[in-house]
This record gives C-alpha cells, structure tokens and sequence, in this order.
C-alpha cells in the first residue's frame, strides 16, 4: 500500500513519527510533509497528499495540523476523498470498516504519540467491510456528484 502524508508547522513533529510507523507496517510512504516547523498553510498540503489519493497515485493518505479539522476541511473537498478525523482508536477503526475513508486527519496538539502510533496502526490495517456500509458511501458519492442520495438505490 502506498500512502501519501501531509503536514502544517504544527503537525511536524508527528508527522515525521508517522512516516517511521508507515514504514515499520510494510508499507510505501510517498511524502508530501513540510520539511520543518515553520509557518505554512494546511490546505496547501491537505491537496497535495489528497489529490495524490484523488488521482490513484497513493492508496491513502494521513494528514496532521493542530487540531486535525483544518486538513479535514480541505481534504474532503477533493473529489473522491473520504477524510476523517480521528482523535482516539474506535474512531479509526469504523472510519475504515464502515465510512471507507481513505485520508486520516490527526491533530498534531492534542493526540500524544502513544495514541497516534496506535491510531495510524489501526486505520492502515482495518479494511472496508462493504455490506450495509457501501449503500452509504455510494450516497456519499452521490452528493459529491451533486445528487440526491435518497435517490441513490444500488449497492454497486
């Protein structure tokens, strides 16, 4: 699996910590990180890593500022991202199984390293299990087409 990562200032320093825990599980990191802690805006590198997700150049994508909401915000603008933000395990864990989400929104302030390292594992190793779940996100796909989703039927 390949996954894009992305940062602003605040979410350097557990950025750099993500990249060590996505190349500890196997996995590709392709690096879309500020090199540094200096001020830079969130949705600059929030596009970066979720267009590369959007465009089928990474699988998925974990992106980290402050709080986690700014990147959420900008990321679920990309056509075909499914971005969330995930402050505990249980949260991780059903954005995957039932949302499918395919970009992690970490807040780089209020999650410890413990809990993101745990965080990071759990969304990377979780997978989608369809069933009820995918009616949804074909109707979240279907807002994101501009259409009704009570309108959306098909399970495919």
């Amino acid at each position: 699996m390949k996954v894009a990562v992305a940062n602003d200032h605040r979410g350097y320093a557990a950025i750099e910590q993500i990249k060590v825990i996505i190349s500890q599980l196997g996995f590709e990191c392709i690096d879309c990180s500020t090199s540094g802690d200096q001020p830079v805006d969130y949705p600059d590198t929030a596009y970066i890593a979720a267009n590369t997700v959007s465009k089928g150049k990474a699988d998925r994508a974990v992106l980290v500022c402050g709080t986690g909401i700014g990147m959420s915000i900008a990321a679920n603008k990309v056509k075909g991202i499914r971005a969330a933000l995930c402050y505990d395990e249980l949260a991780a864990k059903y954005s995957r199984e039932h949302n499918d989400a395919n970009v992690l929104c970490l807040s780089g302030d209020l999650t410890g390293s413990e809990v993101i390292r745990k965080i990071v594992e759990i969304w990377l190793t979780t997978d989608f299990v369809a069933g009820r779940h995918l009616r949804r996100v074909n109707k979240i796909e279907a807002i994101e087409k501009g259409d009704d989703p009570r309108e959306t039927t098909t399970d495919q």
